[in-house]
C-alpha cells in the first residue's frame, strides 16, 4: 500500500534489478528472467511479502550451492495424458513451477484436466501466480506447495508443517476473475519478516513462542500459527487444510514433507519441496461456467456492506493494487525495503534500482 513516505520504482525496473542481482550469484538468464516476472507480478498485486522481500533468500540458496545453476529442464519422470511426475532438478522454484502448470494446462486442453505433482523443486513465490496462468486461459488453476517446518499444530509446541499455501483462480467473464491465494498458516513468514524490520508488533493469532504459546514479537515467536490461530478460534481447522496440502505435495510426489524437510533458513541439504499443479477445463462440464462464475461473484460484491468498505471476492485486492501501480507508473516501496535493496547491491556489486 502506498503511502507518502512511499518510494516508487518502475515495474521494468524492479524487473531488471531482480536478473542482474541473480547473474550476480550465477543463475541462468532464463531462470532469472522467471523469477523476475514472478516477483514483478507479486509486488503488483500486492504481495510485498513475496517480491523484493524475497530476493535475498533466492540468492542465498544460489550462492550456498543449495539451489542449482545448471542449464537444465525440469524431467518428466511418468506420464499419462492427463498426469505427470515431475523432477524440478534442484533448479529455482518458479522455474519449476511454471513448467509444470503449463504442462498442466496443456493437458487439460486435450484431456479436460491436467495434475501435475513435482519433486525436488525449491521456494515458488506467490501459489496464484500459477494459477493466474490457467485463469487467463478460460480454465480452472490450482497450485500448492510444501515448504520447511514453520507451523507449530494446533496443542503443539515445535514446528512440523510449513506454511503450505494454497491457490484456486477460476475465470469470469470480461477479464474478472476469482483468485484465492493464502497459507494455510495465518499468516506467510513473509509477512512476519516485514513486521520485523519495520518494528512493529505481530497481530494476534499469528505466531507462538518456544512454549507454544502466543507471542506479539517477531523476536520471540519459535513458529507460526495455522490459519484461525488458536484451538478455541478453530486454528485446528488450518492445520488440517495444511496436512491437506502436504498430502497433495510432498506425500504424492515423493519430496521431502513434514520433518523430513531441511529446517527453515538452514542449506546444508536441497529444499526438495513437492509441489502439484492442477488445471481443469470448464468447457468438459455444464455449459456457462464463466456466466455462473460471474453471478456468484456479484452476488457476494453487491451485498450491502457491514461498514464504509465494500464486499470484496478473492483477487480483488490485488486488482486494486495493480491498478494503483499503474496509477503511480510503477511499483511504490517501503523506504525500509529500498534501503535494503541498495546494501544487497553494494555486497554483490550490481547497479541498484533506479527509483523514480
Amino acid at each position: 500500500m502506498a503511502t507518502e513516505e512511499s518510494i516508487v520504482v518502475t515495474k521494468e525496473e524492479v524487473h531488471s534489478f531482480v536478473i542482474r542481482s541473480m547473474e550476480a550469484v550465477g543463475l541462468k538468464l532464463k531462470h532469472g528472467t522467471v523469477l523476475a516476472d514472478l516477483i514483478v507480478s507479486a509486488e503488483c498485486r500486492g504481495h510485498a511479502s513475496h517480491g523484493l522481500n524475497k530476493l535475498e533468500q533466492y540468492m542465498n540458496e544460489i550462492k550456498s550451492g543449495m539451489t542449482s545453476t545448471e542449464d537444465l529442464e525440469p524431467s518428466v519422470l511418468k506420464e499419462t495424458s492427463a498426469t505427470a511426475l515431475v523432477d524440478g532438478n534442484n533448479l529455482i522454484g518458479p522455474y519449476v513451477a511454471r513448467f509444470c502448470m503449463d504442462l498442466a494446462i496443456h493437458k487439460a486442453k486435450s484431456a479436460g484436466i491436467g495434475i501435475v505433482s513435482c519433486r525436488g523443486s525449491n521456494h515458488f513465490g506467490t501459489a496464484g501466480w500459477y494459477s493466474l496462468r490457467a485463469t487467463e486461459q478460460g480454465l480452472i488453476g490450482m497450485a500448492f506447495t510444501n515448504t520447511s517446518p514453520m507451523l507449530v499444530p494446533t496443542r503443539a509446541k515445535s514446528k512440523v508443517l510449513g506454511t503450505n499455501p494454497l491457490s484456486l483462480g477460476a475465470p469470469a467473464q470480461n477479464g474478472d476473475s476469482f483468485v484465492l491465494d493464502m497459507a494455510t498458516t495465518a499468516v506467510a513468514m513473509g509477512k512476519c519478516e516485514l513486521k520485523g524490520r519495520r518494528d512493529q508488533p505481530l497481530p494476534t493469532g499469528w505466531a507462538v513462542d518456544q512454549d507454544g504459546h502466543e507471542t506479539y514479537q517477531f523476536k520471540t515467536m519459535a513458529g507460526l500459527s495455522p490459519l484461525g490461530g488458536t484451538e478455541e478460534s478453530s486454528g485446528y481447522k488450518g492445520y488440517g487444510l495444511a496436512m491437506m496440502v502436504e498430502v497433495l505435495c510432498g506425500v504424492l510426489s515423493g519430496g521431502a514433507f513434514g520433518l523430513t524437510h531441511r529446517p527453515a533458513r538452514t542449506h546444508d541439504r536441497p529444499a526438495d519441496y513437492g509441489q502439484c499443479f492442477i488445471a481443469i477445463d470448464p468447457d468438459n462440464f455444464s455449459e456457462g461456467f464463466t456466466e455462473r462464475m460471474q453471478s456468484l461473484i456479484d452476488s457476494c460484491r453487491n451485498q450491502e456492506p457491514a461498514d464504509q468498505d465494500p464486499v470484496l471476492v478473492a483477487g480483488d485486492p490485488e486488482r486494486h493494487h495493480q491498478a494503483l501501480c499503474d496509477k503511480l507508473g510503477g511499483i511504490p516501496y517501503h523506504p525500509a525495503q529500498i534501503r535494503i535493496s541498495k546494501d544487497l547491491a553494494t555486497r554483490y556489486k550490481v547497479t541498484p534500482m533506479k527509483p523514480l
